[in-house]
């Protein structure tokens, strides 16, 4: 197999997976998916667990639109189950009532690059950022649009400005790692998806990924070992699902298949 096939495919089956996951900030970031209040990570949810979660949040909105972490909780699960444009619509919202306030800002930004308005959004975050209280949730998802845009030198050097204000931060780590891999760089992707794996703030999309790169170079049973992890079995099966859907996109699943019975 020729490595430029792989590397092509990686940058293939890898824009959709980065563009998720690079908009995400840490654990305490309401505007992540993630956790949300007392409810289990929205990734390990059911559809239908999904779906109650979204109507409990509608009915919030409804009661308190101008509510600021209702209207960012809401968002995000909309983003979440796929619903762009109603999650881009809310944070118009919050950005009327909260035209200040950073959280809502970056959050907005995001809404807009998941609908597809990248300029519109890089705008959004560069506006928001401040030189005299730089703010590394904004690094991160400004170099996560950068990425987007095929701009990743810039993005890079935005993930460090982001790491030197919080060292080891995994989302930051986790941009870094896929921004690598759309280049097809998927040693320094597995570097810092490696790094990012050990944080105890990381989750199980970091898990995703690393699974992914690994799997990409043709180690097959440690990229399913990597996805398995320490997971309930149901959870597990989930992850090596996924990773199988991933490499499957482009053929890539086969080429790793032949690249490890020795077929050139």
């Amino acid at each position: 197999m020729h490595k430029k096939s792989l590397f092509h495919t990686s940058s293939l089956i890898a824009i959709s997976l980065a563009c998720s996951l690079a908009l995400s900030a840490c654990a305490t970031d309401p505007t992540r998916t993630g956790s949300i209040g007392k409810h289990k990570p929205l990734e390990k949810m059911t559809v239908q667990e999904l779906e109650q979660v979204t109507r409990a949040y509608g009915n919030k909105y409804d009661r308190s639109p101008k509510d600021k972490a209702v209207g960012l909780g809401y968002a995000n699960v909309l983003r979440t189950t796929g619903r762009n444009e109603q999650a881009l619509a809310v944070m118009q919202q919050m950005v009327i009532h909260h035209p200040q306030d950073n959280d809502v800002l970056s959050a907005y930004g995001k809404s807009l690059a998941a609908t597809g308005n990248l300029k519109k959004a890089l705008g959004v975050i560069e506006r928001a950022q401040r030189p005299d209280r730089p703010d590394w949730k904004l690094f991160s998802a400004h170099g996560a649009i950068l990425d987007q845009l095929d701009r990743s030198s810039e993005a890079r050097a935005l993930y460090h400005k982001a790491l030197d204000i919080v060292p080891n931060e995994p989302s930051v780590l986790s941009n870094l790692g896929m921004s690598y891999l759309l280049t097809g760089d998927l040693r320094a992707s597995e570097t810092y998806l490696q790094r990012a794996i050990k944080q105890p703030a990381s989750d199980s999309r970091v898990r995703q990924n690393l699974a992914l790169v690994v799997g990409l170079q043709g180690r097959f049973d440690e990229a399913e070992t990597i996805a398995r992890g320490e997971l309930p079995q149901q959870e597990a099966e989930a992850n090596i699902a996924y990773l199988r859907q991933m490499l499957s996109q482009q053929n890539a699943w086969n080429l790793i298949k032949n690249t490890d019975n020795g077929e050139q």
